[in-house]
C-alpha cells in the first residue's frame, strides 16, 4: 500500500484504491465528490460549516471538500437542539444528512494540495467535565498524528480493514477510523457498529481486520461470540475512557493480545499508549512536564507550535518518560471544609477485588456526603449474594478507611450492572450525581424481547441493587415471589391486551431462587378464552417459577 500524505489526498484519485466498504467507495470517487463539494461551497460563499454525518465515507468527502474550498469545519458532538443553538452563530451551514451533501455538489474545483496550516477543524467537547467547549485544530496537527500512528503500528496492521464502534465526530474516531486509513490505503467500514455482534459480523467478512473501539463496547463482549475467529484481529484500540482491568484481562485471554489503550483528549490529541497493566508510553515527540500540584503538562507536534497544554491529570513520571495516571485533579470536592479527591477514592475502591468500576459523587440532602456508583466484579456479585448488601458496603467502607477521613466514606451506594457510559466512553458528573439521588430500582432491565406465535419471550437482568432485596432476606437477597408475579402482570400489560383486574392465581410454583445479577428468561402467553396469563421464569435451563394469573375486566 502506498502512503498518501493527508494534504495530498486530493491531488490524484486512484480508481484501484478502495477507501471504504458497505458500501464501497474508491479513492477516485472520493476525490471527485470532494472536489464537486468544494465547488458547490465556493459557489454559495460558505466559509464556516458544521458537519455531523454518521457515514464515515461521507464525512471524509465533507472534510476534504470543505478544506479544498477554504471552509473551516466544526464537528459538533451531537445534534440536540441546545447544541445547534449553542453553535448557530459560529457557522454558515449545517451538513447533517446524505441528501444535504449531494445537494451541495457543484462544478468541481481542480485537484490541489491542501494547506496544512490554513485548513481548520474545530471539535466540540461533550461537556462531561463542565461546559462544552470548542477546540481548534490545524490540518498539520492531524497530519503529524496520523504519521506517528502509521510509524507505530502500520507494519502490523498491513491491509487490515478498520472496523469501528466509535463515532468519527471526536478526535479519536476521526483519526483512527477515517484520516489514518485514508492516508494508509486501508479500507474502513462506513457505519459505527454499536454492538459486539455487529463487530463480529463485520470482522468475519474480512481476512484481516482491526478494531477501533471504546471501553463501553469492549466491556460488553461476552462468551457468546466466536472468539477463535475474532482472535485473528490485528490490533484492538480502545480510547475515550478507562478500560477496566478485568475487561482488558478478559480480552487478553480470549484474543491472545492486550487491547492497545490510547490516552489523549480533544485538546491534546494523542498523548500516550499502553498494553496491559503497564505504564503509559508517550507518543514520539510528546514532551511531558508537571505543574506544582503534579498535573501533566503536554507539548507535542499535535498542538500549536510552542503551546504547552495544562491538563488536570495527576501523574507520576518515571525517569524513562513513562508514567502512571493518578486521577483527575479537577474532581476535588469539599465536605465540611475538607478537600477530597474523588479519583483517589475511586482508585482505592477499584483495588478491592469485589469492585470492577467505581464512580463517586456528592449527595446534597440534609447535609452533603459522598455516594458511590459501583459495578461489582464476579467475586463482588458472589459476596452480595452470599452475605447481603449491608455486609458488602460495610466491607468496602472499611477498605476505604486508610485512604480518607471518616466524613469522606460514602454514605450512599448504588450497585449497577454497568456504568451508563456514552458512546465516547464518558459519564458526566451530573449524571453520576443524579443516579445517586435516584431511588433504587424496582423493575428488571429488559435486555431483549421476542414475539412468538402466542406470546412473548423476554430476557431480563435482575438489578443487583433492586429495592425488593432489602429485607428479603438481609444476608441472602432473594427476589420475592410476589414481585415475580407483579412483573409478569406489568410486562404482560405492556405487550399483550390484558384485562386490568387481578382475580387470582392457579398452579403457582416456585422452584429456584432468583438472585442479584441473574439473567432470566420470562415467557408470557395469554389464554384469551379463559382470561388467564401463563408465565414462566427460567434461569438457563432451570425453572424458577411459573403459574397462571386469572384476570377480569374492570367493574363498571
Amino acid at each position: 500500500m502506498k502512503w498518501i500524505k493527508l494534504e495530498q489526498l486530493l491531488l490524484e484519485g486512484d480508481a484501484h484504491r478502495t477507501v471504504s466498504v458497505e458500501p464501497t467507495l474508491t479513492h477516485h470517487t472520493l476525490c471527485a465528490q470532494a472536489l464537486s463539494l468544494a465547488g458547490g461551497l465556493q459557489q454559495r460563499g460558505v466559509q464556516r460549516m458544521a458537519v455531523h454525518l454518521d457515514d464515515a465515507g461521507e464525512l471524509a468527502v465533507a472534510l476534504l471538500g470543505a478544506w479544498r474550498a477554504g471552509v473551516s469545519v466544526l464537528l459538533p458532538a451531537d445534534l440536540q437542539a441546545h447544541t445547534r443553538e449553542r453553535w448557530a452563530t459560529h457557522v454558515d451551514l449545517w451538513l447533517t444528512a446524505s441528501t444535504e451533501l449531494h445537494a451541495l455538489y457543484g462544478a468541481p474545483l481542480a485537484p490541489a494540495e491542501l494547506d496544512l496550516d490554513a485548513c481548520q477543524l474545530s471539535l466540540c467537547t461533550s461537556g462531561s467535565s463542565g461546559e462544552p467547549k470548542r477546540i481548534d485544530k490545524s490540518l498539520r496537527q492531524m497530519a503529524n498524528e496520523v504519521e506517528t500512528l502509521e510509524q507505530l503500528w502500520g507494519h502490523e496492521l498491513g491491509d487490515a480493514c478498520i472496523i469501528a464502534s466509535v463515532a468519527a465526530q471526536h478526535i479519536y474516531g476521526l483519526l483512527f477510523r477515517v484520516l489514518w486509513p485514508l492516508c494508509a490505503g486501508r479500507v474502513f467500514t462506513r457505519q459505527q457498529l454499536a454492538f459486539p455482534e455487529d463487530m463480529q459480523r463485520a470482522s468475519r467478512e474480512h481476512a484481516a481486520f482491526a478494531w477501533v473501539a471504546s471501553p463501553a463496547l469492549l466491556k460488553r463482549m461476552a462468551d457468546n461470540l466466536d472468539w477463535p475467529a475474532l482472535s485473528q484481529v490485528r490490533r484492538v484500540f480502545s480510547s475515550g475512557g478507562a478500560l477496566p482491568a478485568e475487561a482488558a484481562h478478559a480480552l487478553e485471554q480470549r484474543l491472545g493480545q492486550w487491547p492497545t489503550e490510547i490516552f489523549g483528549s480533544s485538546e491534546t490529541g494523542g498523548i500516550a499508549w499502553r498494553q496491559g497493566p503497564t505504564l503509559w508510553q508517550p507518543f514520539a515527540g510528546v514532551h511531558l512536564s508537571q505543574s506544582e500540584d503534579g498535573a501533566l503538562r503536554i507539548a507535542s507536534p499535535y498542538l500549536m507550535a510552542g503551546h504547552v497544554e495544562q491538563t488536570a491529570d495527576a501523574a507520576r513520571i518515571e525517569a524513562d518518560g513513562r508514567f502512571e495516571l493518578l486521577g483527575r485533579l479537577d474532581r476535588i470536592v469539599k465536605l465540611e471544609e475538607k478537600r477530597i479527591s474523588l479519583p483517589l477514592l475511586e482508585h482505592a475502591l477499584s483495588t478491592h477485588p469485589w469492585v470492577a468500576e467505581a464512580r463517586l459523587g456528592v449527595v446534597n440532602e440534609n447535609r452533603a456526603s459522598l455516594g458511590a456508583l459501583l459495578v461489582l466484579s464476579h467475586s463482588g456479585l458472589f459476596a452480595l449474594r452470599e452475605h447481603g448488601r449491608r455486609a458488602l458496603t460495610q466491607a468496602l467502607r472499611q477498605h476505604l478507611g486508610p485512604y480518607c477521613e471518616a466524613l469522606a466514606l460514602p454514605r450512599r451506594w448504588r450497585l449497577l450492572r454497568q456504568m451508563p457510559l456514552t458512546s465516547q466512553g464518558k459519564l458526566p458528573q451530573a449524571q453520576v450525581d443524579a443516579l445517586l439521588l435516584a431511588p433504587r430500582p424496582t423493575l428488571p432491565e429488559v435486555l431483549s424481547q421476542q414475539p412468538g406465535d402466542d406470546g412473548w419471550t423476554l430476557t431480563l437482568s435482575i438489578p443487583p441493587d433492586l429495592a425488593y432485596f432489602s429485607g428479603h432476606f438481609p444476608k441472602t437477597p432473594v427476589l420475592p415471589g410476589v414481585v415475580q408475579v407483579d412483573w409478569a402482570i406489568n410486562l404482560g400489560q405492556q405487550l399483550l391486551d390484558l384485562p386490568p383486574r387481578f382475580a387470582g392465581m392457579e398452579v403457582l410454583k416456585f422452584q429456584q431462587l432468583v438472585r442479584p445479577g441473574d439473567e432470566i428468561e420470562l415467557t408470557l402467553r395469554f389464554d384469551r378464552e379463559r382470561s388467564k396469563l401463563h408465565f414462566a421464569y427460567r434461569n438457563a435451563n432451570a425453572a424458577c417459577s411459573s403459574g397462571r394469573i386469572v384476570l377480569e375486566a374492570a367493574c363498571v
